[in-house]
């Protein structure tokens, strides 16, 4: 069995004006993991949404002296970007999973790891960004936990260029997972 986890794809990481933008690189990827998010609701598949969850003014948190605040619950921030977004808001049941996230990792204080167990799911297929944080750490944690990993390296992506691309060898020489190349390679 597989899952799709398609990690922090939203208004504040990748939207012009969001808090910690990707900018055009995380845009460029928008029609790519909404056709992966469609591909994989439409199949049955497990697919999971694992957004970044931040209490305004939490200056306890780890990133709070790293990134400006951002992913703020309650805010639009918060919301998937653009055309996926726009695709989830239109399914009229829940076909898939919302999972709030408090740290880079998806499996750290969440149940994912239960819930991925309990539907014996042992193929991962990541999606998202950025990159060389959070995608990384859950892809790191997911190869320690024994999950076979799928990196979709055109539906990731960085502000930070040579850390994606550092990430993407990273996956595949390190991690062991399989990095399906962007398209058009």
């Amino acid at each position: 069995m597989k899952a799709l986890l398609v990690i922090d794809y939203t208004n504040d990481f990748v939207a012009e004006d969001g808090k910690l933008t990707c900018g055009e690189r995380g845009q460029s990827i928008e029609g790519r993991i909404t056709e992966l998010s469609r591909s994989f609701i439409e199949a049955g598949e497990y697919t999971v949404f694992a957004v970044d969850a931040h209490d305004e003014g939490d200056t306890y948190h780890p990133e709070y002296r790293l990134f400006p605040p951002h992913n703020i619950k309650g805010t639009k921030g918060r919301k998937l970007y653009g055309e996926l977004g726009e695709y989830i808001e239109s399914l009229k049941d829940y076909p898939y999973v919302w999972m709030d996230k408090t740290r880079y990792s998806a499996f750290v204080g969440t149940d994912l790891e239960l819930k991925l167990r309990e539907r014996h799911i042992n193929d991962l297929h990541l999606a998202g960004v950025c990159t060389d944080i959070c995608v990384l750490h859950t892809a790191v944690d997911a190869y320690n936990k024994g999950f076979n990993v799928t990196v979709h390296a055109d539906a990731v992506e960085s502000f930070d260029p040579e850390g994606h691309d550092w990430a993407l060898r990273h996956f595949e020489q390190t991690l062991g997972a399989e990095v399906v190349k962007k398209k058009d390679d």
